[in-house]
């Protein structure tokens, strides 16, 4: 009954901001469209339809709003007018009762609340819609804020999912792009990463992880965890003292270089993506904050790090080439990378989709690089390889809503921001490094054990490999034949790395033996070398 009544409710919102008007009543099955006519009865709706869709996320609670701030991540899915809408959503939720919060502290951690802190602020700092925060000291002094979970929240999420599974269905059965948008995977990873959001556990490790990635970096600070006094349910973290990113009126009053400043956000976007490959994807103003304590060398401190993002080494690799030729203006390159990568399907035409893209970056291109922006860039690339029927790389529209972000956050604070000049160096660097000695014998130093280890399954495997493009040729559906072929064409550019690596191995195995006799050198150096040898030949 509670479900019903629920999707009366969603009913109710729908037409009260003529959503009805979104859907082509002439593509539906006789009934449906009946229906649609009926609720047309109703006065128009004259807002945009964006104000339309974020009004009535928030007039559906805390969980459709977080779903709708999750489709603002998704500019390669959504229309522009309606994601700018959703970048306005905010998760303003009344608190609950102050002492069901104590409850639950004290029920996580086995003792009163007035043991466990020396101090205790009973008035919430912020209450969101999963969870809820309270300032506090410890027995030692240190100011720390208390995070807890809000209580039933689990039941009220597994509902609205099951509600909003059932219209990304109807969605993707009823719509012409629907099989593109795949509305029950974005609900699916959505799911994943609310469920992930109830588990401060999971929060704290990723703080902890990006804490220690830049402990001796002037870049970016992030608060201690006291692993002592949380849990899934509770996370208790240094309290930190500094002026949040939208006080400019503050920094200003501090003379804070700006231009730095700018400049930093952008260098610490890049190595989080490239140098860690753990980086924090919810970097909007709310959870950043600038430590002025020295003006003229201003640096960051984020909170907040239950949503991170990473990439595959041949996402990596392929993102920061493509930005390179994007800035050379290698539009052919740029083609040549999405195939390469399988980021579009393998019959797509180089030549017609460096055209496309060439028709869009031009334009862009004769604008100062001082006025470029990046991320407009990102997007019109991500939005013509659409048109190429490019499906859908989650973790590189989470990297994608990231440089927005910081872009956007780098121009509030430094308009003149040069983002490319800080950008470029950094990546043409870490594309030669990736090639170094020393980066090979990483590798090597990483995977030799593993690569050893699996050496007898060698021949058989290369066999396969090579089997397979025929195999999905004739056996596999077309949808899992495109997506096989993209995981397929993702090993490509591992090959020449697989081979220079089995190589190393043959020289390091050799070395020992050198001068002597090729008989008297062991037969895993023979291997390896024959191996690399092999996978350097696949290559071409």
């Amino acid at each position: 009954m509670s479900r019903i009544y629920r999707l009366g409710t969603i009913i109710k919102v729908v037409i009260r901001y003529r959503l009805d008007e979104l859907v082509g009543a002439e593509k539906q099955p006789f009934l449906r469209r009946g229906l649609l006519k009926v609720a047309r009865i109703i006065p128009k709706n004259k807002q945009p339809r964006g104000v339309r869709i974020r009004r009535a996320l928030e007039d559906l609670g805390p969980i459709f709003i977080k779903f709708g701030q999750l489709l603002s991540t998704r500019p390669d899915l959504i229309p522009p007018d309606i994601c700018e809408e959703l970048d306005r959503l905010q998760d303003n939720v009344p608190p609950f009762h102050s002492e069901e919060f104590i409850g639950i502290v004290e029920r996580e951690l086995g003792m009163p609340v007035d043991e466990l802190f020396q101090q205790f602020n009973r008035k919430p700092m912020a209450s969101a819609s999963v969870a809820q925060v309270h300032a506090a000291v410890l027995p030692d002094g240190s100011e720390v804020v208390v995070k807890v979970v809000r209580p039933g929240i689990e039941k009220v999420i597994q509902q609205d999912i099951r509600l909003l599974l059932t219209i990304a269905r109807w969605v993707e059965k009823n719509t012409a792009d629907g099989w593109r948008l795949r509305p029950v995977e974005v609900v699916q990873d959505y799911s994943q990463t609310i469920f992930d959001e109830l588990n401060l556990q999971r929060e704290g490790a990723n703080a902890s992880l990006l804490r220690s990635n830049f402990e001796q970096s002037p870049l970016l600070y992030i608060p201690k965890i006291y692993w002592n006094y949380s849990n899934e349910k509770v996370l208790v973290s240094e309290r930190i003292r500094a002026i949040p990113v939208t006080n400019m009126g503050a920094l200003r009053e501090k003379n804070v270089n700006f231009k730095l400043l700018a400049e930093r956000g952008v260098e610490l976007f890049f190595t989080q993506v490239f140098d860690h490959n753990f980086f924090h994807a919810d970097m909007h103003p709310g959870n950043i904050f600038i430590d002025a304590s020295n003006p003229e060398e201003p640096s960051y401190l984020a909170v907040d790090c239950a949503i991170m993002g990473s990439l595959t080494e041949a996402d990596q690799y392929y993102l920061a080439r493509n930005l390179l030729a994007i800035f050379r203006r290698d539009y052919r390159q740029v083609a040549e990378l999405h195939l390469l990568s399988g980021w579009v399907p393998p019959e797509t035409s180089e030549a017609d989709f460096a055209a496309a893209i060439r028709t869009v970056c031009e334009p862009i291109f004769q604008r100062p690089f001082s006025e470029l922006s990046f991320a407009h860039i990102v997007i019109n690339l991500f939005r013509t390889a659409r048109r190429f029927d490019m499906e859908v790389q989650p973790s590189l529209v989470l990297l994608e809503k990231t440089l927005i972000n910081i872009e956007g956050l780098g121009r509030q604070l430094y308009p003149e921001l040069d983002l490319w000049a800080t950008a470029h160096p950094f990546l043409e660097r870490w594309v030669k490094n990736r090639f170094m000695p020393n980066a090979l014998m990483e590798t090597i130093k990483r995977h030799g054990p593993e690569w050893i280890e699996q050496f007898p399954q060698m021949p058989q495997r290369i066999l396969d490999f090579l089997d397979q493009p025929r195999i999905q040729a004739t056996s596999l559906p077309r949808n899992t034949r495109r997506t096989a072929a993209r995981e397929q064409a993702k090993k490509r550019p591992l090959l020449p790395l697989a081979g220079a690596a089995s190589l190393g191995v043959s020289l390091g195995l050799a070395f020992p033996f050198w001068g002597q006799s090729l008989q008297h050198l062991p037969v895993s150096s023979l291997i390896f070398g024959s191996a690399g040898i092999l996978l350097l030949l696949l290559r071409r």
